[in-house]
């Protein structure tokens, strides 16, 4: 409960401090010795100590009926001159209210005052947004990252068929190609001899046979004869 509290008098109290910073400020011009001829603490350097902003306002106090407050342009102010003067306050507290910021020059309408020192420049601050909306900062475009190609797998290339060098042969022969060993080799079918004829050996046995019957029958003519 007590931080509830607490927290209620935090919130009332910047919530005071925010009315009373936005609220506009009356300024009493030249401070206790008012709108005179012979200031205390010079009007300029009285100006210097102060900040201004639109709204505020300046009071300006002086002897009804002996002085007034011309409110003039820059030439007017440096020259002093009173006539045809932008706006004239003359009701001894007058009261002038900032309607846009910039320069506002003010000067006595009595006389000689104004070049005796009682004049006043004041400029207003211009009004600041309490919030800007900025721009967002332009980006540079994000380059892309290079692709790199994906790695395909390469087929190797074959190595070219090469024929075994065919190695150089006598002549007649047949060439042997190279890293072949002759032992290897079949040797080449040979033709059949042709057949010997048979006549010759059968002529023989006849003959043979004939021979031994001859004989035979010799033999046995001389041995009957013996008989």
């Amino acid at each position: 409960m007590g931080s509830l509290s607490l927290l209620g008098f935090l919130f009332g109290v910047l919530i005071m401090g925010s009315l009373s910073s936005s609220q506009a400020h009356k300024f009493l011009v030249g401070g206790k010795d008012g709108w005179v001829s012979n200031p205390s603490e010079n009007y300029i350097h009285w100006a210097e100590r102060n900040r201004f902003k639109v709204n505020d306002t300046l009071l300006f106090k002086y002897k009804k009926g002996s002085d007034s407050v011309l409110v003039v342009t820059k030439d007017q102010y440096n020259s002093c001159n009173t006539t045809s003067p932008k706006q004239s306050l003359t009701d001894g507290e007058s009261v002038f209210k900032f309607d846009h910021s910039g320069p506002f020059y003010f000067i006595s309408g009595t006389g000689d005052n104004c070049k005796k020192g009682q004049k006043l420049i004041i400029i207003v601050l211009a009004v600041r947004n309490k919030t800007s909306h900025s721009p967002p900062p332009s980006t540079a475009p994000v380059p892309e990252p290079p692709v790199s190609p994906s790695p395909t797998a390469e087929t190797p290339a074959s190595p070219p068929t090469t024929q075994p060098p065919v190695a150089k042969s006598p002549k007649g022969e047949s060439p042997q190609p190279a890293g072949v060993n002759p032992s290897d080799m079949e040797p080449p079918a040979t033709a059949p001899a042709p057949a010997k004829s048979s006549a010759p050996g059968f002529t023989g046995s006849v003959g043979l046979a004939l021979g031994i019957s001859i004989g035979v029958s010799v033999v046995l003519g001389s041995f009957a004869g013996m008989v």
